[in-house]
């Protein structure tokens, strides 16, 4: 009896070609997202965008400026791009730059000090020494950590001469003078020092490759999330919400197809009511469901893991409606597209789990390979996660909320247009 229930079920497949596809598409499609994300070559890692403010103009400052820049993991800049408005930028200051990291525009930035450049090293207990100022934002905790190591090393590597001047500076004062021969000596050894810093960058040689310890100061503020008890948990409560919204929205705008496979649909239209009015019915039901759902989520994020919920209520609400309502056109899209239940679960999970890959969901943004950073873009996940985190995060007011909220009611509005314009199919069966 075996044989001929799986020939059955087999053959019931095969009938389905859609969901038959989709089945296999979905493990495979999943697999490549997350082998590009966490596979991919080094040349794909996306550079760390760093803000550098230089308050201090010296020769040594500027050496590492150009180190830093001349690295290959950063992406240093000391302006902001142009625009409209300023079409030439002013430079960086340490409060604008301090302001670019609140908003989310970079994740670390660094200020040097005046006076830095005439004490660069320092020593334990040296507390004269200034300190370059690391700002941070506490949500990416990789960029701050990966930043001070490249410090270190662009100051070993682009400033040799500024080094060499320091250490004999600290050795006089720890040790003794030098000799005559001897200062001699280092005064021959930092000449050819300077005719190295003046050859092409590829002419160096002997360069270290890495810091190998603190040798300058750097003090890293966290300049958002520090006060926060559980900084992680507003992110975490808007990912994995906007993906279990999309499930539900596919699952109940699927009710669709139930009543169109019962003749109950048919019934329906046969009265006053029209397929645009059905639809726009069954929208306004599942934006409500959606956003009660949004809404049970982060009460229990604040009852159990402490999140500042109250104080964020407007921003909560407008962009909970948004995400709901981008999240509810969806799923009637999908309805309307698929023929049956099981088409439409096959192709459900295929697009909402790419993604909530893509989105942001499952993985940071911030950490993906920049082509996988503008690909998020296309989703609605990424959109309704910058939202919530300009919200929960950097406690932004409403009005910054203007690009999301946008693009979430240009996704709900096209997708329940082209819903609708699919629907059709139904009025004239």
């Amino acid at each position: 009896m075996i044989i001929p229930i799986v020939r059955t079920a087999i053959v019931a497949l095969r009938r389905d070609r859609v969901s038959l596809v989709l089945s296999f598409v979905v493990p495979i499609a999943f697999f490549t997202i997350f082998a590009v994300v966490f596979g991919g070559q080094h040349d794909t890692v996306p550079k760390i965008k760093v803000i550098v403010v230089d308050e201090d103009q010296s020769r040594a400052s500027q050496q590492l400026v150009k180190g830093l820049e001349s690295d290959g993991s950063l992406a240093i800049t000391t302006k902001p791009a142009p625009t409209k408005d300023q079409a030439k930028p002013i430079d960086y200051t340490a409060v604008t730059a301090e302001a670019a990291v609140k908003a989310g525009d970079v994740s670390v930035a660094l200020i040097v000090p005046p006076g830095w450049g005439a004490n660069p090293i320092s020593f334990r207990g040296d507390s004269d020494a200034p300190a370059i100022q690391l700002l941070n934002d506490a949500s990416d905790t990789i960029a701050p950590q990966m930043v001070g190591g490249l410090l270190q090393k662009a100051a070993m590597t682009a400033m040799p001469e500024t080094m060499a001047e320091q250490g004999m500076k600290y050795s006089e004062q720890y040790i003794g003078e030098f000799t005559p021969d001897q200062r001699k000596k280092m005064t021959d050894g930092l000449e050819q020092l300077r005719q190295i810093e003046n050859r092409p960058d590829s002419a160096r040689t002997g360069a270290a490759s890495s810091s190998g310890g603190g040798i300058i100061a750097v003090k890293s503020r966290s300049v958002v999330g520090e006060n926060k008890k559980n900084p992680m948990v507003s992110f975490e409560a808007a990912a994995i919400g906007v993906m279990f919204l999309l499930f539900t929205a596919s699952g109940s705008a699927g009710a669709l197809l139930d009543e169109a496979e019962s003749g109950a649909l048919d019934r329906v239209l046969s009265s006053r009511i029209t397929m645009g009015g059905l639809l726009a019915g069954k929208l306004v039901f599942n934006i409500l469901l959606a956003f009660a759902q949004l809404t049970v989520m982060f009460l229990w994020a604040w009852a159990v893991f402490h999140l500042d919920f109250f104080s964020h209520i407007p921003g909560f609400i407008v962009m909970g409606l948004c995400t709901a309502f981008a999240v509810a056109a969806f799923g009637m899209l999908l309805a309307s597209i698929c023929r049956t239940r099981a088409q439409l679960g096959a192709l459900s999970t295929l697009l909402i789990l790419v993604m909530s890959a893509i989105g942001g969901s499952m993985f940071p943004r911030f950490l993906m390979p920049e082509a996988m950073q503008k690909a998020g873009l296309w989703t609605i996940n990424a959109w309704a996660i910058d939202g919530f985190t300009k919200v929960f995060w950097r406690d932004l007011p409403v009005t910054a909320l203007w690009q999301q909220v946008s693009v979430l009611l240009a996704i709900g509005i096209v997708l329940f247009a082209v819903a609708r314009r699919i629907a059709r199919r139904w009025e004239y069966a």
